[in-house]
């Protein structure tokens, strides 16, 4: 049995002050901040932003978890709607969006006395999503980027000899540098892998003892209320193992990457259709699909998309690549990157422009099927398109691919979370119905001791789900030092 969980009974034990469901870079940063290890502003610094600095300069010894995080914050600009996020990157990463070299106007203490006890639950090992990422796939954003508090990522690269490539790393070694980090900074105790949560409720503190006073969250008060986390584990033999947990906090930081999105038509649930790109690599490697197999059907018009065309390329596999949008949409993604740090994701796009057939492309073995949706599959791995016309097309295919993004899976909340979200009549989605939280604590704001990091927060990359981390943080190191 993970240590720290137990099986399901009626036995009374001290709740937990903080439950934190998800092990990638927001859970493992929140790991760190809630560890003892506090921020201050390191002697001497000074931040290229005038403003921030002269506001640095008011509480000089006062750890920035105890400051007031919208006084900080306020004003500042760059690539996040987030101002926790904004300000905390700042400090980080000085100037970087302008290709700046300051060093970070932080330095770290370690202060057990001012750690909150705490757990953080995942299915995978501590990364998260990025268990799942193929190794050699190269990240989008910059090595630099990915990088936690107090130990960059351009610095494990140097102890572990790496190189960047056009300042990108690949998905490979950014898990290992996660999973150093949780080594390194001695936080592996607060980490339960393998566990999946099937329920978060509010319950009566007063009945711990018993069940029979559960009750929907939402119908909770905060005073006299506590949040139960049921889930399950497997065991040394494989047999399922049921837990309960009991948390005085609980943080979802899972992430967007648990339910693919479906194009809903006919045949979509075939068993020659896939929504994950691991898919196509185990169809490689047990040789499914090769240099003389009908091609693979492609679907999608991200980066994940581009990855499996990539990779697909990289093998000598046909591809059919079909997406809705017009090449040259600007809201396609690869009209939005740099040529020069994207060579590969350029190298797609070209590749998207081709409209020929198979044997008069450039590109060989790669067909490209702009704005034409595909209406349904068959069992006999036919593929039935429109184009924008309305015109018909029928394809054989050795396998499809349906990346058309995805979506969280808040099945273990009521009504899978959507009454927390922005608009309560919509699914969650981080990009267009993140959950509604408090910009400085992140706390939810239908549900008083729930909060919310990471994409499911609207914080998409992993520079700014930091700032999240840290609003979470302060605002628990706030309330445990408020006066009773």
């Amino acid at each position: 049995m993970p240590v720290g969980l137990k099986h399901n009974s009626t036995t009374q034990w001290t709740p937990i002050p903080v439950a934190i469901i998800g092990n990638g870079p927001s859970g493992i940063c929140l790991s760190y901040l809630l560890s003892g290890y506090t921020p201050y502003v390191k002697d001497g610094a000074v931040h290229p932003n005038p403003i921030l600095q002269r506001k640095l300069e008011e509480s000089p010894r006062s750890p920035l978890t105890l400051q007031d995080l919208e006084y900080l914050s306020e004003g500042l600009e760059g690539r996040s709607h987030s101002p926790a996020a904004l300000l905390f990157d700042s400090l980080l990463r000085p100037d970087t969006d302008f290709e700046g070299d300051v060093d970070s106007v932080l330095t770290w203490k370690l202060e057990p006395q001012n750690a909150i006890t705490h757990v953080v639950l995942g299915r995978d090992p501590p990364g998260g999503a990025w268990n799942a990422i193929e190794g050699s796939m190269i990240t989008l954003s910059r090595g630099d980027w990915m990088g936690l508090p107090d130990l960059s990522f351009k610095d494990w690269t140097r102890i572990k000899r790496r190189k960047l490539r056009n300042d990108r790393s690949t998905a490979g070694d950014i898990l290992n540098y996660y999973q150093y980090y949780v080594k390194n900074k001695g936080l592996e105790d607060n980490f339960i892998s393998g566990t999946t949560v099937t329920s978060v409720v509010k319950i009566d503190k007063h009945a711990l003892n018993g069940h029979e006073n559960e009750k929907q969250y939402e119908d909770s008060t905060e005073d006299n209320s506590i949040f139960q986390v049921n889930g399950y584990f497997e065991d040394e033999f494989g047999a399922q193992q049921n837990f309960s947990l009991h948390a005085e906090k609980v943080v979802i930081a899972t992430g967007t990457y648990d339910s693919p999105s479906w194009l809903g038509i006919q045949g979509e649930e075939l068993p020659f259709i896939s929504h994950q790109i691991s898919a196509l690599e185990e169809a490689i490697k047990t040789k499914l699909v090769h240099p003389h197999s009908d091609p693979v059907l492609i679907v999608g018009a991200g980066l994940t998309a581009a990855d499996a065309i990539l990779l697909a390329h990289h093998y000598n596999i046909p591809v059919i690549h079909a997406f809705r949008r017009r090449v040259n949409d600007p809201a396609l993604i690869f009209n939005q990157l740099p040529q020069v740090m994207y060579p590969e994701y350029h190298k797609v796009h070209q590749m998207m422009k081709e409209q020929s057939v198979f044997q008069d492309s450039p590109y060989q073995g790669y067909l490209s099927l702009p704005q034409h949706h595909v209406t349904s599959f068959h069992g006999d791995k036919k593929c039935t398109f429109k184009d924008k016309h309305g015109q018909c097309k029928v394809f054989n295919v050795s396998m499809a691919l349906v990346l058309i993004g995805s979506n969280p899976n808040l099945s273990f909340l009521p009504d899978n979370g959507t009454n927390l979200a922005v608009d309560p009549e919509l699914p969650v989605t981080s990009k267009r119905n993140p959950l509604d939280i408090d910009p400085f604590t992140y706390e939810c704001t239908q549900e008083k001791g729930l909060y919310a990091v990471g994409p499911l927060a609207g914080d998409y990359f992993v520079r700014f789900v930091q700032g999240g981390a840290l609003a979470v943080a302060s605002s628990l190191i706030k309330l445990r030092k408020r006066p009773p």
